[in-house]
């Protein structure tokens, strides 16, 4: 019995010490990134202003309007005209500047709250994070109560994969009933969407499908190889992901422009489902491929400490052990990016909703930086400026109701807006190191959105990052 007593005093003391021990590595890293917070008397301020003389491109129409004012109030856009009057307000003399709706990423992991800053930092106002996780419902919560400074947030549930697919990141899935407790639960807890993934069959799919509707969540889509591509193309998926899957499924990894003209027609006949096609994610295969110093660059000092030590390095070696087995890996892999140029033009051509998004948060693909890369490939594939832009602004709001708020200059929406030194309908490079950006019409200048970029280079919070990974290994599993 005794012996039974020091058994346990130990075990209460090592418990006891662990607990101290995770408390106090989440304080640290709540401390570094203070300041991202929001001051209790400020949270309520300085949102409302009048930016004068400005040129505003409001992503209604492919035009300036040139010599504006703009007036917000608490956040909110309420007029935009040629004169304002207002008294005892902030103006804001914008000549010679563009005014123009905050850029949306629609594919992104999120990590931590130093990731949050990057967004900030290059334009980005709001994001969706589809790999969703008991983290991001906290951090959902700070955001929506204006705590932290950061891009408006949106994110799915778990990813839903099906009986076949292991791995300790997916929720497998191996029963219709299973898969309708799932939605529920995901509803109950204040997920935005459901993310369906991976090798889920139909009699699951349909389960899921039919539960969305009658919780009204909309569905994002990694397509499942279980059932055919043209399945996707239901009303409660509102965006189907990833340009590379469409060449290995209905493609069936073959570069073949008449199979892709049924997928293509598939888009143009469903007018309800966005296109996200994640083009710089693959294109950083071939990036890992030509750069064997890759993991020591510049931009990978932006990533999460425990990403880079496991999924960057993971991809990394992956893809150059290929290319000591088969060199010709490097061709086709940039074989494949160029047919993805063509797949986006088609879809443009055949005015299917196109959606930016990145991937960004895993592998070497930055979060923030990332997005004018993949802007830039849409422009490659001969899509104009205002085209390239709608992707990041105007055509994601319309992929969900509850990011209906933002995405155009008109009133009543959202003051998620940047101020560029040039425009970026002539330029697209304009859209780089916003001069301000506006968040929920908080004011953040140049100075203040290259401290975020600061803070977040070479950051130490690998530890904090895998005890929320490991937490959200305990609630789902």
């Amino acid at each position: 019995m005794k012996l039974l007593k020091r058994i346990l005093k130990v075990v209460f003391t090592l418990v006891g010490l662990l607990i101290i021990f995770i408390l106090i590595t989440f304080t640290v890293d709540e401390q570094r990134t203070s300041y991202l917070k929001i001051k209790k008397n400020e949270a309520a301020n300085n949102k409302s202003y009048l930016i004068a003389n400005v040129n505003v491109i409001s992503m209604t129409q492919d035009t300036v309007l040139t010599n504006k004012m703009v007036y917000i109030k608490e956040g909110i856009i309420q007029s935009i005209n040629d004169s304002i009057k207002i008294q005892d307000i902030e103006v804001i003399d914008a000549k010679g500047k563009f005014l123009m709706p905050g850029l949306i990423d629609m594919h992104v992991h999120v990590w931590d709250n130093y990731e949050l800053g990057l967004y900030l930092s290059n334009g980005v106002t709001a994001i969706r994070n589809v790999w969703g996780m008991p983290m991001h419902l906290r951090l959902k919560n700070e955001v929506n109560n204006e705590e932290i400074l950061s891009p408006l947030f949106y994110t799915t549930g778990p990813k839903l994969t099906g009986p076949e697919f292991i791995g300790d990141d997916n929720l497998q899935l191996n029963n219709p009933e299973e898969a309708k407790k799932k939605v529920l639960s995901y509803k109950n807890r204040g997920y935005d969407f459901l993310k369906t993934y991976y090798g889920l069959p139909k009699n699951i799919y349909d389960t899921i499908i039919e539960q969305a509707k009658i919780s009204d969540m909309d569905i994002v889509a990694h397509p499942s190889q279980k059932v055919p591509y043209s399945y996707h193309f239901k009303s409660q998926i509102k965006s189907i992901e990833h340009a590379e899957d469409i060449v290995q499924q209905p493609l069936n990894y073959q570069l073949d422009t008449l199979k892709l003209n049924q997928v293509i027609n598939n888009f143009h006949n469903s007018p309800h489902t966005s296109f996200c096609p994640t083009l710089i994610a693959y294109y950083n295969i071939y990036n890992m491929l030509q750069d064997d110093e890759i993991l020591s660059s510049e931009p990978v000092k932006f990533m999460n400490p425990s990403i880079k030590k496991v999924d960057s390095k993971g991809q990394f070696e992956r893809w150059n052990t290929t290319k000591k087995k088969d060199s010709s890996i490097i061709d086709r892999i940039k074989n494949q990016h160029d047919f993805h140029l063509l797949i986006i033009k088609k879809l443009n051509d055949a005015k299917a909703n196109i959606i930016c998004g990145t991937d960004a948060g895993i592998g070497v693909t930055v979060p923030g930086f990332s997005i004018h890369q993949e802007l830039s490939f849409y422009k490659e594939a001969g899509l104009s400026n205002y085209e390239v832009i709608k992707t990041a602004t105007v055509n994601a709001s319309k992929t969900h109701k509850i990011m209906s708020n933002m995405g155009t200059i008109e009133k009543g929406k959202i003051a998620n807006l940047l101020l560029l030194d040039e425009n970026p309908l002539i330029e697209l490079s304009a859209l780089q190191k916003p001069n301000t950006v506006f968040i929920n019409g908080r004011k953040l200048n140049r100075d203040i959105l290259d401290n975020f970029e600061k803070k977040a280079k070479n950051r130490t919070n690998f530890i904090a990052s895998l005890l929320r990974y490991v937490e959200n290994f305990i609630v789902e599993k």
